[in-house]
């Protein structure tokens, strides 16, 4: 008696059903219905719509491409009458020969009679150049045929008579030496006309049984590499003004191209934040061992390591708006946008509408969610580095998707200011983006004085001061945040002493951002309003030992 496991998502691995041998086979075309989309591959599925006899059926669909992971094969289907899904198996078809073989064999052994025709005038024509070489060689110039000197236009005929023949000889190698390269051309081209071409698809095979005849719809997934999507921002930010407050539209976009071998048309696109080529688990730590160096053997000679191949970024497409000013009244154009599923360890972005990507042709960008944030605005300085002020934007990241790292365009009231790095940030974290320099705000740093000289019972020790002065000045209409770093030198040596001389303005925070010796002064600047922020330090070291800033401060 025969039994039967029905399965909903079977892989290929298990499927270890024993099918009658007499199964009949039915062909079917599979068309892409959607396509989900990670960082770093995707996830296909094909619709398969078949009408199934009675019994045993085995399906097989040529159309899936070499690029798909057997092992994640999965099928899932319903239908009219109970259907139950057996085997299911993917290979690579075998090459099937073309259509025209016998008349490329027949061309081919033509051409190869004509190359061994060619072979034999070659042969006469070498066997005639060395005869008349022998003849010139071995016959009596001098002597008649009584003994008597030849007449000298006897000698110049014999001459003659000789470089002709090894010419004719030469030009008639060389015309069929000419002859059998261009025979070898077309022996090449049809031997590679004979030899099939490997084929481009995956050959899926599926056994199915069904209780009755019936109408089927068969899903197969699996999912391939050779696809990808580049997360892609656009923060807009309006600066605001007495009677406005700051607002920021943050804009996800996802930058989607893939070499799949098959083109995804008129399909439903989905990008997901799960990134799938990290694996399942957390790496595992080797042991640190300490030990002495080993020394480097000789190379061989000639032999050179190869360089490791420099890690190469994937430079992001700007996107542009379009803007009008027209002064009759106009309708914007809206941008679709992506719907949001969250769940579980993962979240769903789906663009509407249905989407064809080529394979290989370029990326296309889709608008995925956009978000209305308030902002906090900062202006931030490092006078020690750069006389100029940064306007920031800051805000806690309020979505449950996260932002994955990827490229932001910035715009500042309606201007491109530039681009920066979007850092992974999770829900609740604090994200800050520059949006480029505010000529509002001035900055100014200027040395008060420098010092050098010795301490200490005759002069045991050297010593190094120097005071600095930040001035700031806030020329918004608006009060605003500001925030100003400096630094101190950070000593590694005990016999090098440094300390802060007491002029200096007390920071607000030390060692900024586990930045040792960083300082930072922040406080609240009214319209008009002039800071002055003082800094002052002392080096003392051993006389005898010569000292080095790095970097140099100035």
């Amino acid at each position: 008696m025969r039994r039967h496991f029905a399965f909903l998502a079977l892989p290929i691995s298990l499927a270890v059903i024993a099918w009658p041998v007499a199964a009949a086979e039915i062909e079917a075309a599979s068309q892409i219905d959607n396509v989900l989309v990670y960082p770093d591959g995707a996830t296909v599925t094909r619709l398969i719509r078949l009408d199934l006899p009675a019994g045993d059926t085995t399906l097989l669909a040529r159309d899936f491409p070499v690029t798909l992971d057997p092992s994640s094969l999965r099928v899932e289907g319903e239908g009219n009458a109970r259907l139950v899904i057996g085997a299911v198996d993917a290979r690579m078809p075998r090459p099937t020969p073309p259509a025209n073989l016998p008349e490329i064999d027949r061309r081919i052994e033509a051409l190869r009679d004509q190359r061994a025709a060619l072979d034999g005038a070659i042969a006469a024509a070498n066997a005639r150049r060395k005869f008349a070489e022998r003849f010139a060689e071995a016959s009596p110039a001098g002597i008649g045929e009584k003994g008597e000197a030849r007449p000298l236009t006897e000698w110049r005929a014999a001459f003659s008579a000789i470089a002709e023949e090894i010419a004719a000889s030469d030009n008639a190698i060389r015309d069929a030496r000419i002859k059998q390269r261009d025979i070898d051309r077309d022996l090449a081209r049809l031997e590679a006309e004979r030899n099939a071409n490997p084929p481009q698809k995956f050959e899926v095979r599926i056994d199915l049984n069904a209780a009755a005849a019936a109408s089927a719809l068969l899903r197969v997934s699996y999912t391939v590499r050779g696809a990808r999507w580049i997360p892609m921002y656009d923060a807009r930010l309006d600066t605001g003004s007495k009677d406005r407050k700051p607002a920021l539209e943050l804009i996800r976009r996802a930058e989607i191209a893939q070499s799949t071998g098959e083109d995804w048309n008129d399909v439903s696109l989905v990008v997901s934040t799960v990134r799938t080529a990290r694996g399942g688990s957390a790496p595992e730590l080797p042991p640190l061992i300490v030990r002495y160096p080993v020394p480097p053997r000789p190379a061989a000679a000639g032999l050179a390591q190869p360089a490791p191949e420099p890690m190469t970024d994937e430079y992001l497409r700007q996107q542009r708006s379009l803007r009008s000013d027209n002064a009759r009244k106009v309708l914007s154009a809206e941008e679709q946008q992506a719907t949001v599923e969250t769940g579980g360890f993962q979240v769903l972005f789906r663009i509407p509408g249905r989407i064809t990507v080529a394979a290989g042709q370029g990326a296309k960008s889709f608008r995925i969610a956009s978000a209305s944030i308030a902002p906090e605005l900062k202006v931030q300085a490092a006078p020690a580095l750069a006389e100029t002020a940064f306007l920031q934007a800051g805000f806690k990241h309020a979505e449950d998707a996260p932002l994955l790292p990827g490229r932001v365009s910035l715009y500042r009231d309606g201007v491109f200011v530039g681009r920066s790095p979007m850092p992974l940030a999770a829900k609740d974290e604090v994200v800050r983006l520059g949006f480029g320099a505010d000529e509002r705000v001035k900055v100014t740093r200027a040395v008060v004085r420098r010092a050098e000289g010795t301490t200490g019972l005759i002069g045991s020790s050297k010593t190094d001061e120097r005071e600095f002065k930040t001035t700031i000045r806030n020329g918004h209409d608006v009060p605003i945040q500001i925030t100003i770093e400096d630094q101190i030198p950070v000593s590694e040596v005990e016999e090098i002493a440094v300390e802060m001389l007491p002029l200096t303005t007390p920071p607000t925070a030390r060692d900024v951002r586990d930045r040792r010796g960083v300082l930072e002064w922040t406080f609240d600047a009214k319209p008009g309003e002039t800071r002055e922020i003082k800094l002052g330090w002392r080096v003392r070291w051993p006389k005898d030992k010569a000292l080095q800033y790095a970097p140099r401060p100035p």
